[in-house]
């Protein structure tokens, strides 16, 4: 009698509340994971944006000479754009390793490929939200002027670089999985797509015809949005358009979405 009761309960629940129980679940697991599993996490978090910080405005004064930003100053220039490029970066890069990491869930029918996907870009984006206001948090008490002008307008371009990355990732993390070369030429395009998304040098510098092809990438679109909204005066690259970069972040996670759909049985064999 009581494991036909438990059978029936176990019935009932509605699809919806099977996909949150599995969510909530792969949160915990991943949360863990990515915050408990090595007693320096925590600090590699923050370092490592401090360390690259420290290396981009040493190499931008050895080629430049100087460190004038036109209306803005150049470390919370320099901080603004790394860390919203970092948000972009690490929701595509973690979301790539993320079905080959979990197949052992698969077994499971209720897990999916595509949850711990949703789940570590999910995770991803707070970790780094909670990073960033770390980094406002501590550049106020050293007098750093990292309190935004905009605030409405930062956690807009903030959420349109994560829903990028998260397209990026959902769509990688499919082809990775069938191509496991795709994985690696991303780790290795990620260096030059930091240098022409305008995170060291202001892309305003370049002659316009270099400009009007760096535009076509998305990621400048909101990182010098986002540098508009913290800094008022700050003149950002022409041509700036947030609509273009929504076209890129929805067009790409309706193509994550299907590849999920299309290939959820290959990715679950593999």
């Amino acid at each position: 009698m009581a494991n036909e009761l438990t059978a029936k309960t176990r019935n009932s629940r509605s699809p919806l509340r099977v996909t949150w129980s599995v969510w909530h679940a792969l949160f915990m697991r991943e949360a863990i994971s990515r915050t408990m599993a090595d007693r320096m996490a925590w600090f590699w978090m923050l370092f490592e944006p401090i360390a690259l910080i420290a290396v981009m405005i040493a190499v931008r004064t050895f080629i430049m000479g100087g460190r004038q930003i036109a209306g803005a100053d150049f470390v919370p220039w320099m901080i603004v754009g790394l860390l919203g490029f970092m948000l972009f970066r690490e929701n595509m890069m973690r979301a790539i390793g993320a079905v080959d990491a979990n197949k052992g869930l698969f077994a499971y029918r209720q897990v999916k490929p595509i949850d711990p996907v949703l789940v570590r870009c999910f995770l991803e984006g707070m970790l780094k939200t909670l990073v960033f206001l770390v980094f406002i948090a501590i550049g106020s008490l050293l007098g750093i002027d990292l309190i935004p002008d905009h605030p409405l307008g930062v956690m807009f371009d903030w959420l349109s670089l994560w829903a990028l990355g998260w397209g990026a990732g959902l769509t990688l993390s499919v082809a990775s999985s069938l191509i496991p070369e795709i994985g690696r030429v991303v780790r290795i395009a990620s260096l030059p797509l930091l240098i022409i998304s305008g995170v060291i040098l202001p892309l305003n510098y370049l002659p316009h015809s270099i400009q009007q092809y760096l535009l076509w990438n998305p990621i400048p679109h909101g990182l010098e949005s986002m540098r508009l909204s913290f800094f008022d005066g700050y003149r950002a690259l022409p041509g700036i358009d947030m609509t273009y970069l929504w076209l890129w972040a929805l067009s790409l996670l309706a193509l994550g979405l299907i590849l999920h759909l299309r290939f959820a049985q290959r990715l679950k064999a593999q």
